[in-house]
């Protein structure tokens, strides 16, 4: 009876194997797509600061580089994922999700190499990860991930608003784009209009039925959401919030790097210039937000910097190594994880409450 039970389960196996290497295939293209295009946009970037100044201002620019502050700018970058750990601890620990601490540390590392997706919500790869690992549906860990990227793009907004009252510049602009990013968590928070929908759906019962399953995750989802509370949002902030300071600082180190020597006390601006550009550029969809951030970067660098030194060579030169440093440093780290914890996707899938 045993051997028969494994030969009906074969067919299913093969099946799921078989989706499951198309699904990694398909993330593999994507970010191999998204590599190329990012090189396509900083040797844009150097072409451009090539013709401003020259290719011998360019070259000396680029070997004058301090390679002991850039590497204080990764590990910066580095400490901004860890820092973030507990919050996501907490999300997982309110959800009353069964994992050890080691096992799921390493799965939120693997969390970032999804930063590249529109949104971050490629994210929702680990959600599958605790899928397999926690004996609970799909619908009952993906509020976890919506619940770090909430906290994370609250702690830009807050950054960003706050610095932007202390260097009086820009403010209505971060407002606006801050309001504008907020817009799509009101449908994902909010079980209402998700319960709007599902009662239209049901009155025509031949789309109902083909969107069945999709109700069904979005109901345990909304069900599970229920245990994370406010004060669990606001708590998260004492995370998200140094995070943000640390990126800050990868920045300050890589201007460092290009011998702009600017006082700690300019932290603030620097904080301002590195949330306001990554909003832009999260506000457009574009993944990675490659290209808005970029620019962004560069033009804040020129508008506040000039009187030390930053001319658009340097701004463009450190632009790419900060990208490098936020970017692609984590992205190679988390990818590790990742590549890692795709032995737990082997597991069989978990459909438990």
């Amino acid at each position: 009876m045993a051997e028969a039970a494994r030969a009906r389960q074969k067919p299913n196996l093969l099946k799921e194997e078989r989706e499951q290497g198309a699904r990694i295939r398909k993330a593999r293209y994507a970010v191999a797509s998204i590599i190329i295009a990012s090189l396509g946009v900083f040797a844009v970037i150097a072409v451009l600061a090539i013709l401003n100044e020259g290719i011998s201002k360019f070259i000396s620019t680029l070997l004058s580089i301090n390679l002991y502050y850039f590497a204080a700018a990764l590990a910066c970058v580095y400490l901004s994922d860890v820092v973030g750990f507990p919050k996501w601890d907490l999300f997982i620990h309110k959800l009353k999700l069964k994992i050890s601490r080691a096992k799921n540390f390493i799965i939120y590392l693997s969390m970032f190499s999804m930063d590249i997706t529109p949104g971050r919500w490629g994210r929702a790869a680990v959600a599958y990860t605790l899928n397999r690992q926690t004996n609970t549906r799909f619908g009952r860990t993906f509020p976890a991930v919506v619940a770090d990227i909430f906290t994370d793009f609250l702690g830009f907004i807050v950054v960003a608003v706050a610095t932007s009252f202390i260097v009086r510049k820009y403010s209505l602009i971060s407002i606006f784009i801050s309001i504008l990013l907020l817009i799509p968590f009101i449908f994902i928070l909010n079980k209402k209009p998700f319960a709007y929908l599902k009662n239209k759906i049901k009155k025509y019962k031949k789309y109902y039925k083909r969107m069945q399953g999709f109700f069904e995750i979005g109901d345990t989802y909304f069900e599970s959401k229920t245990l994370l509370s406010k004060k669990d949002y606001l708590y998260s902030l004492i995370f998200t919030i140094p995070a943000m300071v640390f990126n800050g600082l990868g920045l300050y180190f890589v201007m460092l790097s290009f011998g702009i020597h600017i006082s700690i006390s300019l932290l603030p601006t620097i904080l301002f210039v590195y949330t306001s550009a990554l909003l832009m550029g999260m506000v457009t969809g574009v993944p990675g937000t490659l290209g808005v951030t970029d620019a962004a970067l560069i033009g804040y660098l020129i508008a506040f910097f000039p009187s030390f030194g930053v001319t658009f060579g340097v701004a463009s030169l450190i632009t790419i190594f900060f990208r490098v440093a936020s970017l692609w440093f984590p992205e190679f780290v988390s990818t590790i994880a990742l590549l890692y914890t795709l032995r737990y996707w082997h597991t069989p899938a978990q459909n438990k409450e």
